[in-house]
């Protein structure tokens, strides 16, 4: 029997800690901003058909489908209110790495990365607060913290916004160097990121340790019924086998950095939600690469891309 005061457990960061994970997020941002140029939205933009699907399924089906799952299964409320902030914010960091093994259309991937990332500065707190509200228990938390969307909004815009706009100026006036930076930031980025989670994980381990059970098989329930949304709505609209991988692990690899930020800025750390975000963080790179792993091996039958 899980107690329920995890929903009371506040997790330790210190502010520094949350600058420095603020300042590798927006780093993370900028290495996958130099490697995007206004020619990949043009080309894609003459057939906008994937990048709706893509947008469609991160922003809107997705979050509908986390609060069936929550509906159904009623988690603990600080739980589920972390997968309705998983669900609310953009595409993970690593989708476009992962798309690239998995075959799939790497051009689709880094455009539905930064386009969900422009509408994430809205959409993320917009879908946390209206599906969040919608479901009592958690709606009872987001009254007692009540937080302000526009301050969301504002704090995303830095986290994200920013970067990406700045990445893309870099890679416009000075294409060669970006490149070179690109490779070297996001690796060093991303690992500098990883290894802030993990030592988040190692300053609460008694906390972590008693609820991993219980929270694990949650993580991998909500990120498979991500994978399988974004891979039926594909299929649905009749778009390509690379279009389909790349939909699917957009809508499978979520922000979950973005989302520890939010719950440790806005939440203070809220025990569930930051469990479930940390955990969420860690899961999506084992079965993003397993799903690669399997696609990179089937023969990709020659189809135009749509």
């Amino acid at each position: 029997m899980i107690n329920p005061t995890i929903d009371t457990v506040h997790i330790n960061f210190d502010s520094q800690a949350l600058w420095a994970m603020n300042c590798a997020l927006a780093l993370i941002m900028f290495g996958i901003a130099l490697e995007i140029s206004i020619s990949d939205f043009r080309q894609l933009f003459k057939k906008p058909k994937p990048i709706l699907v893509g947008v469609f399924s991160q922003f809107i089906v997705l979050p509908a489908i986390t609060f069936l799952l929550i509906y159904i299964t009623k988690p603990i409320p600080s739980i589920a209110l972390g997968m309705f902030m998983v669900a609310a914010c953009p595409g993970g960091n690593v989708s476009n790495f992962i798309t690239h093994l998995a075959k799939g259309n790497s051009a689709l991937s880094v455009s539905l990365t930064a386009i969900a990332t422009l509408l994430a500065i809205v959409m993320t707190p917009l879908n946390l607060q209206f599906w969040g509200t919608l479901y009592e228990p958690t709606s009872i938390i987001l009254e007692e913290v009540a937080i302000s969307p526009l301050e969301m909004i504002k704090l995303v815009s830095l986290l994200l916004g920013v970067p990406l706009i700045l990445g893309m100026w870099v890679n416009k006036m000075w294409p060669t160097i970006a490149l070179k930076m690109a490779k070297i930031l996001k690796v060093v980025s991303l690992l500098f990121f990883i290894a802030l989670i993990f030592i988040a994980l190692s300053n609460n381990r008694d906390i972590f340790v008693e609820y991993i059970f219980y929270v694990f098989w949650i993580v991998i329930l909500h990120n498979l019924f991500a994978f399988i949304t974004g891979f039926s709505l594909a299929r649905i609209f009749g778009l390509s086998t690379a279009n389909t991988k790349s939909i699917t692990i957009e809508t499978g690899i979520q922000n979950s950095g973005l989302g520890l930020l939010l719950i440790f800025t806005f939440f203070d750390g809220l025990g569930g939600m930051a469990l479930l975000a940390a955990f969420w963080g860690v899961w999506h790179l084992v079965s993003g690469l397993i799903l690669a792993g399997f696609w990179s091996k089937k023969t990709i039958k020659k189809e135009e891309l749509i």
